[in-house]
């Protein structure tokens, strides 16, 4: 797999990836969790303006983590969990090529010891060197 061609839906994994980079706003994507709150709820924890908040806020809206609503006075920020699919699938498929990796890595070392697994749930022992000295 060519991890360096773009795919379509790259620049918005990017948007994402580039949103939860920053400890700020990953803060705030979990007071969300917890439930809907303003931006004045939301700029309480943190010693920054509410101007620094609602760019942050921004930032994670456009890579469509939340949305921001309207309700007469009240402009209630939600998290949005759809917006971590992309990301999340990213993850899932980089982490089962990883795994398929360390399996194929464990065959290999069984195969030059000469222990080949006798199930799938076999592995190798962490603590033991790969090659004995004499």
């Amino acid at each position: 797999m060519d991890t360096t061609t773009e795919r379509p839906g790259d620049d918005a994994l990017s948007e994402v990836f580039a949103a939860l980079a920053d400890p700020t706003r990953r803060a705030i994507l979990s007071r969300l969790a917890a439930g809907q709150a303003t931006v004045l709820e939301l700029a309480e924890p943190f010693d920054i303006s509410f101007q620094a908040v609602s760019k942050h806020l921004k930032v994670l809206e456009r890579a469509g983590l939340v949305t921001r609503g309207r309700q007469a006075q009240y402009r209630p920020v939600r998290l949005e969990p759809a917006g971590f699919e992309a990301a999340s699938t990213w993850l899932a498929e980089h982490r089962a090529m990883r795994l398929a990796q360390l399996d194929r890595l464990e065959q290999t070392i069984r195969t030059l010891r000469g222990t080949a697994p006798t199930t799938a749930s076999d592995t190798l022992p962490t603590a033991q060197p790969l090659r004995s000295t004499p």
